[in-house]
Parts: C-alpha cells; sequence; structure tokens
C-alpha cells in the first residue's frame, strides 16, 4: 500500500479513536451520574482503556497530519491549515485540563466544579469535531 494511503488511513483511525472514546466515556459518565462513588473511579479500569484511547489519538494525530500536509505538498499557510492547528492546540490544552480536573475529583471524592469540567468536555469535543469537520472539508 502506497505511504500516504497508509498514513491517512492511520489518520482517520486515530481520529475516529479519539472521538469514539470521548462518546464512549461521555455514555459511561452519563449512565453513572447518580453514583455517589462514579468519581473515584472516573480514571480507573473501564476508562483508564478509554483516556489510554484518546492520549493515543491526541500524540498522534499531529504528527500524522504534519506528515500528511509534507508528502501532498499543500503550504501550512493555508487557512483551514492554520485554524485546525489553533483549534488542535486549545482542544488539546482543555482536555488536559480535563484530565487534571477529573483527577482531583477522584481523590477528593467530592462533585464540585461539575459544570466547569463539563464545560471543558464539550469545549474539547467540539474543538476536536471542527477539526474532522475542516479534514474533511478541505477548503484549499
Amino acid at each position: 500500500m502506497e505511504i500516504l494511503t497508509t498514513l491517512k488511513l492511520l489518520h482517520v483511525l486515530a481520529t475516529v479513536l479519539l472521538l469514539g472514546s470521548v462518546l464512549g466515556l461521555a455514555v459511561w459518565v452519563w449512565r453513572n451520574r447518580g453514583d455517589a462513588t462514579f468519581y473515584s473511579r472516573v480514571l480507573r479500569r473501564p476508562g483508564l482503556f478509554g483516556w489510554l484511547l484518546m492520549a493515543l489519538g491526541v500524540l498522534s494525530l499531529p504528527f500524522s497530519g504534519w506528515w500528511m500536509v509534507h508528502l501532498v505538498g499543500w503550504p501550512l499557510g493555508q487557512t483551514w491549515i492554520l485554524a485546525s492547528s489553533v483549534l488542535y492546540t486549545l482542544g488539546a490544552l482543555a482536555w488536559l485540563w480535563l484530565l487534571v480536573r477529573l483527577n482531583r475529583l477522584r481523590l477528593a471524592k467530592a462533585a464540585s466544579g461539575l459544570k466547569f469540567t463539563l464545560a471543558l468536555a464539550i469545549f474539547s469535543f467540539v474543538c476536536f469535531f471542527a477539526i474532522a469537520g475542516l479534514m474533511g472539508a478541505k477548503p484549499v
């Protein structure tokens, strides 16, 4: 298989894993929202598997994306590539902040500041979903 085709396939797979893991964890949180001990288990199994899949996606996407842009020969100054880079940076920082907040919730065993935690999760998801839309549209 040609390297560009393989790279596109891996990039799409990482995106699907990232967004699928986010959706899976969101459903898991929604279904367990009444459980008092839920926040002490957020970063443990099976949530750990979802977090690891998301981390793999977050770490691999910039490298595979840059490599594809380099192979195709697109200039990095195109608006949709720059917008995707800014959205990716904001979404990844929100995702890391979300990890810290959820770990604090797990250690404190208290559910305080859940609205801001939810806002971080939604913001991060919207950023990554918008990036997927920009990548699909490729407004060259």
